[in-house]
């Protein structure tokens, strides 16, 4: 077998692997999933998610998910909470501790410190015999078969069962709380899916000159017009200002190749009188929908059918909405 395949071979039973050690955990659901999401859902305060090791790095994900979900959580370190971070612990808050054996030392001294605070303990546990497993409020079993690793030594399948258990607490949670598309994009304001889900056309094409003729106006008009405003577009606008058309530097050029002379020619006379247009309200990812389908390039925006702007592909690009 050459090497490649070897590779290859070797990717897809790690992938296989680990795709079944997460299918062989529903089954392993049980009443303390759905208690474990109504503890949350009723807690007052915060989710704190604790591990240790690589289960220490499973947990910061978890809260990153948490939090982008509208469950308010906290990542805090077992090592670190025995050393004085124990102290990030309010008398409201909901423990998340996760750990594949549920007897590391760390475990051992954190649990009980927890359990006098009065705080309810959810675990993650690849353990359900473990000290961690007999002592909390609500055991999520996260016991695989074996890990992806040859030697059944590194963390592989394990860690995947943890990050999946987590990754269904946050649906859950999401779910039961009504979270919705609109909740998302505000904790996400500044990344491109927050941008898909809360950015308007007003909002790109505010900063954007306002390229605009008259139709009797002549070609020269037209041509400075666009190439002053540089949107490579300039809107027809009637007398009574509704729009009577479009005239884009592609118009330019294919008049310049079909007449000889052009000096006389007025921008009615070159227009295109069905340009498509966007309301300002919509969506930034909705005007890049229409210009994939259309295979264009900008779009006039109106107000109530006035003419307000020009989005440009490249404003929407810009952006990150791809």
């Amino acid at each position: 077998m050459k090497r490649v395949d070897t590779i290859l071979e070797i990717a897809k039973k790690t992938m296989i692997q680990e795709a079944d050690a997460i299918a062989a955990l529903v089954p392993l659901l049980t009443s303390d999933f759905a208690g474990s999401v109504e503890l949350i859902l009723n807690s007052k305060g915060r989710v704190i998610v604790t591990g240790i090791g690589k289960s220490a790095n499973i947990a910061s994900k978890i809260v990153a998910t948490f939090n982008s979900t509208g469950t308010p959580s906290i990542f805090m370190h077992a090592a670190d909470a025995i050393h004085g971070d124990l102290g990030s612990v309010q008398p409201d808050d909901v423990v998340v501790c996760i750990s594949k054996s549920g007897n590391t030392p760390e475990i051992k001294v954190l649990v009980p410190l927890i359990k006098m605070l009065g705080n309810k303990i959810i675990a993650i546990v690849g353990n359900v015999d473990s000290f961690l497993a007999k002592e909390v409020d609500f055991v999520l079993n996260t016991t695989v078969a074996s890990e992806a690793c040859p030697n059944n030594l590194a963390p592989t399948s394990s860690t995947t069962a943890q990050l999946v258990m987590g990754d269904a607490l946050a649906v859950a949670l999401l779910e039961m709380r009504g979270f919705t598309s609109s909740d998302f994009a505000k904790y996400h304001p500044g990344g491109a899916l927050g941008k898909m889900l809360y950015l308007t056309v007003g909002d790109l094409c505010k900063n954007n000159e306002l390229p605009k003729v008259n139709p009797e106006d002549k070609i020269r008009k037209v041509i400075i017009e666009i190439s002053t405003k540089r949107l490579g577009v300039a809107a027809v606008i009637n007398p009574d200002g509704s729009i009577a058309g479009i005239v884009t530097d592609g118009d330019l050029r294919r008049m310049l190749q079909n007449e000889e002379s052009v000096s006389h020619l007025t921008a009615a006379e070159i227009m295109n009188p069905t340009p498509k247009l966007i309301e300002e309200s919509e969506k930034a990812v909705n005007a890049l929908q229409v210009m994939r389908t259309f295979n264009i390039t900008s779009l006039l925006v109106v107000r109530n059918n006035l003419y307000v702007g020009v989005v440009h592909l490249h404003d929407i690009l810009k952006e990150g909405i791809i």
